[in-house]
């Protein structure tokens, strides 16, 4: 018979990475991501809570993006006002807010569930190559481009 073992909240142990977007696929990027802020990559893994680790990710000005997509891909807000409906292409974002464009990427490859947010909170994603996490000492990790 085998038994299940249930992993305690003080058991889980959190680790940094570090990971470097310059010339990386969107897609490719938030896949890998968001599997390691769920905690896939680790024998420890549960549904019912946040077992996963820490991710800072640097240089997302330089991620790379089909060219066809810059301006074919949209981005929508709406204020709830009357004609409070907006649209932004990728292009746009990616010159004024390259952080959010690699969020809500990685943020759509997560469960809908109510931890959500809380995956999210492990996330760091900074314009440049300047992060101020250096004290956590992150490990990096290497994706592979093709």
């Amino acid at each position: 018979m085998k038994n299940t073992t249930v992993i305690k909240k003080q058991d889980l142990n959190k680790q940094w990475y570090l990971v470097d977007a310059k010339g990386v696929r969107l897609g490719r990027l938030a896949t890998y991501c968001a599997s390691i802020l769920i905690g896939k990559n680790k024998t420890t893994k549960t549904t019912n809570m946040v077992g996963g680790d820490a991710l800072v990710i640097i240089n997302a000005k330089q991620v790379d993006v089909y060219k066809d997509k810059l301006k074919k891909k949209m981005y929508y807000t709406h204020s709830t006002y009357r004609g409070g409906f907006k649209e932004v292409p990728l292009e746009e974002m990616l010159e004024k807010f390259p952080e959010r464009v690699i969020e809500k990427a990685i943020s759509g490859m997560l469960p809908k569930t109510k931890l959500r947010d809380e995956f999210l909170n492990n996330l760091y994603v900074y314009a440049d190559e300047k992060h101020k996490h250096e004290s956590q000492k992150p490990v990096k990790l290497e994706i592979k481009t093709k």
